[in-house]
C-alpha cells in the first residue's frame, strides 16, 4: 500500500487585476509529493507564490490547471481540483485544519465560542468540546478575561495565538501552516512548537509556510525554497 499522502502535479495559478489589464502568474508547473506523517516546509520571498498553495490545497483559490491527489479518509484519493462544494466542505470540517496569519470569526462570537466550535468536530459531547477549548486556551496563555471576549478588540499576536488554538484543537489528519509564528514572541513560539511536535507524534501530517528559520530547524523533514511560482533546489 503507498503511503503517498498528497500529491501535486504540474499545478498552475494565475490572477488577473483587471485595472492595469495585466496576468499574475502566481503558480507555474509545481508538483509536490508528500507521504503520510511527514512535515514539510516552504520558504521564500513575499510573493513567491507559497500561499497561493496552500490556498490551493484548501480550495480558497480555484487552479488554473494541474492535479492535487489527496488520500482522503472519508473519500480515498480524491482531486481536489476537481472535487464538488460538498467534499471539500466535508474535508475542511473533519480531516483539514489551517492556520493563517488572519483571524476569521464569525460576529458576535467570543474566543472560547470560536475554539469549542472547531472542537466539535473532534469530541461529541458539548462538556468535552468546552474542556478541550479552554485546555487549548490556556495553553496558549490567553487570559481568562479575554475568553467571553470578542476577538476584534484582541492584539495581533493574540489573533494569531487564538487562530491557532481554533486549528490544533481538532487534532486535524492535515495541517496547513501559513506563517504560524508571525508576530508571536519567543515563548509563544515555543508553545506552537510544542504542538506540531505533539501533532506530528500523533500522525499529523503537515505542510507550512515560514520565514523563521530557527523555528524549523529540526522540526521538518524535508524543506523547498521558492521563487517565482517554483521550487528551487530540490
Amino acid at each position: 500500500m503507498s503511503d503517498v499522502f498528497l500529491s501535486i502535479k504540474n499545478l498552475s495559478k494565475s490572477f488577473t487585476i483587471y485595472q492595469a489589464n495585466k496576468q499574475i502568474k502566481a503558480i507555474n508547473s509545481l508538483s509536490l509529493h508528500m507521504n503520510k506523517g511527514e512535515f514539510v516546509g516552504i520558504t521564500g520571498k513575499s510573493g513567491s507564490g507559497k500561499s497561493t498553495v496552500l490556498k490551493c490545497i484548501y480550495r480558497t483559490n480555484l487552479v488554473d490547471g494541474g492535479n492535487i491527489l489527496y488520500d482522503s479518509e472519508a473519500f480515498g484519493m480524491i482531486d481536489l481540483a476537481k472535487a464538488s462544494e460538498r467534499e471539500i466542505i466535508y474535508l475542511r470540517r473533519y480531516e483539514f485544519g489551517y492556520i493563517s496569519q488572519f483571524l476569521h470569526a464569525l460576529p458576535r462570537t467570543t474566543a472560547k465560542q470560536i475554539v469549542a466550535a472547531s472542537a466539535k468536530d473532534r469530541y461529541e459531547s458539548k462538556d468535552e468540546q468546552l474542556k478541550a477549548a479552554e485546555a487549548m486556551l490556556k495553553h496558549f496563555e490567553i487570559d481568562e478575561e479575554l475568553w467571553d471576549v470578542y476577538p476584534n478588540t484582541f492584539s495581533g499576536g493574540e489573533k494569531l495565538r487564538l487562530n491557532i488554538a481554533a486549528a490544533m484543537v481538532k487534532h486535524p489528519r492535515f495541517l496547513l501552516l501559513d506563517e504560524p509564528t508571525a508576530s508571536l514572541d519567543n515563548e509563544s513560539k515555543k508553545k506552537v512548537r510544542d504542538l506540531i511536535e505533539q501533532l506530528k507524534a500523533e500522525g499529523t501530517t503537515m505542510l507550512g509556510i515560514f520565514h523563521d528559520l530557527e523555528f524549523m530547524e529540526g522540526l521538518c523533514d524535508r524543506e523547498f525554497n521558492m521563487q517565482a511560482g517554483g521550487f528551487v533546489g530540490e
